[in-house]
């Protein structure tokens, strides 16, 4: 799975995967994390999700990476917002008001190119990659964000065999491997799922649970 892969998911319009809702487990545990107004929020591989928006009405500054310009292009325009976009090395810089979406590989971003990071949230990044790409995504993640700053991860698990990804499987001793080393990592919230997800039942998927973790700073 390579980035041409998701930009012709969005190409040929193949995106079950965005939500057109906030995420609940977002509003409901959001709040654990303290996150002050004005602080930038990462959103790592963000598409165009609504969530960005409900992070904004916090005050927050938000901050997505998405590989996608159709993604990044139908955000702006479907908020009605008018991006002011600059390129920069191998990024394109879309931004408006609280909003800065780069355009690239987040694979590639450096620490430099980002900026101070002060919070993450993932919904639909960690869960969007095949086992194979999981730890450098980690590995990546902790170059950009420093170990005192606290992030909201959301996955899903299931029966990985009864469906292709993505989204893929993560189980929570996978998440404590890639993660633990330099957070601590806390299990907030465990919700079976399946009766809520058709088209994951449509598939053969027989259990499906939603997990939310926070990542805090270790202590000592």
């Amino acid at each position: 799975m390579n980035l041409t892969f998701w930009q012709e998911r969005w190409q040929r319009n193949e995106i079950g995967f965005h939500q057109d809702t906030i995420n609940p487990f977002l509003l409901a545990f959001w709040p654990r994390l303290g996150v002050a107004q004005d602080q930038r929020v990462l959103v790592p591989l963000c598409g165009k999700t609504q969530d960005m928006l409900w992070l904004a009405q916090q005050g927050h500054r938000v901050v997505g990476v998405e590989v996608s310009t159709i993604a990044v292009e139908a955000f702006f325009k479907e908020n009605s917002l008018q991006a002011e976009v600059l390129q920069r090395s191998n990024f394109a810089h879309w931004s408006c008001g609280p909003y800065e979406i780069i355009c690239g590989d987040f694979f590639a971003l450096t620490k430099a190119q980002i900026g101070q990071i002060d919070a993450v949230y993932d919904r639909a990044s960690l869960v969007a990659l095949p086992p194979e790409r999981r730890h450098e995504y980690a590995q990546q993640l902790k170059r950009l964000v420093t170990a005192e700053k606290k992030v909201l991860l959301i996955t899903f698990v299931y029966p990985q065999h009864e469906m292709d990804g993505p989204p893929f499987s993560v189980t929570e001793q996978e998440v404590d491997a890639l993660y633990a080393d330099t957070w601590t990592v806390t299990l907030l919230h465990t919700e079976d799922i399946l009766a809520d997800k058709p088209r994951f039942r449509d598939k053969g998927v027989t259990k499906m649970e939603e997990k939310v973790y926070l990542f805090s700073a270790k202590s000592g």
